[in-house]
């Protein structure tokens, strides 16, 4: 859930005005000792971010972290920096922010969450200051709880934004981290999820076989001469594969049967678009069938009317191959 409130002045700084009672240092540092052991990251490098005056990065660093902090309120900076944290004042403003000490093995953001108007572009800012697989903890109150105990006074205006769990684990996968696990903590009075820094998509693959392609393309039209090739199939893939293999200049024409596309140009590529008898007319040597499922019935449709007339390829997969005798 989301107020339409405007953020108070102070929702940039981390204010814990109850400080921390005995059971919940004791609580914090089970629960810190535990997911620290759980992710190998006892001695590694974790960032709280919001740290405040460092009630929690100290325990953080008793728990085994090098602990690193972040801080916006000038204040609570320096009385991190006399009790011996390391902390940068600054804020997370989005993915621009570079923090000095970065990249960092693992981060906290501890029931501040809710305080930030831009929570996705903090989000997005916190996964480009991690190393590749960093590994977070992130808690919010719980409006589960809220909701089923009625408690209609934990609704404050410093808080801007109220999860249950599906609506975090969906802000947190959709700001590049992946979920591994969200349970109900501290009496269920919030949420816990642990996440793990989303690895890039390797496109990689993709790359390959466009470069195969593109090769393939430039044997197969290199046997004619320029402009002596047609294109059968004017949809979405035979048009986009005209633009990205570089090849309109070297096709006449792009054959298609629908009528409503007769008469027309491609876009980008700006060939026309012609009707499947313009085959008739002697203009070109050879015909590259891009129609995807249809190709089959292409490759008959035009054997059937010209016979071998033409040097005919169909698009298999990474590469251009010539239909069997019987397609």
């Amino acid at each position: 859930m989301q107020l339409d409130a405007e953020p108070v002045p102070y929702w940039r700084d981390v204010i814990r005005a109850a400080g921390i009672s005995p059971e919940m240092r004791d609580f914090r540092l089970e629960q810190f000792g535990g997911w620290l052991a759980e992710h190998g990251l006892t001695g590694r490098k974790v960032l709280e971010v919001g740290c405040g005056r460092g009630e929690y990065l100290s325990l953080l660093a008793e728990a085994g972290a090098d602990a690193y902090g972040v801080e916006h309120l000038l204040a609570s900076v320096d009385a991190c920096h006399q009790a011996g944290l390391r902390v940068e004042r600054g804020f997370v403003d989005g993915p621009g922010t570079r923090l000095a000490e970065g990249p960092f093995d693992g981060f906290m953001i501890l029931n501040f969450l809710e305080h930030i108007p831009t929570a996705h572009l903090t989000l997005q800012g916190i996964a480009a200051n991690l190393a590749d697989g960093a590994v977070g903890m992130v808690e919010v109150p719980n409006f589960d709880m809220i909701i089923a105990k009625g408690l209609f006074a934990e609704f404050i205006p410093d808080h801007l934004f109220y999860f249950t769990e599906r609506t975090l684990v969906r802000l947190l996968e959709a700001n590049g981290f992946e979920v591994l696990d969200c349970r109900a903590a501290w009496h269920d009075y919030v949420l816990s999820a642990t996440v793990r820094k989303r690895r890039p998509q390797d496109l990689s693959a993709l790359a390959a076989c466009q470069d195969a392609l593109r090769a393939s393309f430039d044997a197969f039209l290199g046997r004619f001469e320029p402009g002596r090739v047609a294109i059968w199939g004017a949809g979405h893939q035979a048009l986009a594969l005209i633009s990205l293999m570089g090849i309109a200049g070297r096709i006449r024409y792009v054959l298609d049967s629908a009528p409503f596309k007769q008469g027309r140009y491609t876009p980008a590529t700006h060939l026309p678009i012609v009707p499947p008898a313009r085959l008739d007319d002697g203009e070109v040597d050879a015909v590259i069938v891009l129609a995807a499922s249809y190709s089959a019935e292409v490759v008959r449709q035009i054997r059937a009317r010209h016979g071998a007339r033409f040097a005919i390829a169909v698009l298999d997969g990474d590469a251009l191959r010539t239909p069997a005798p019987e397609a």
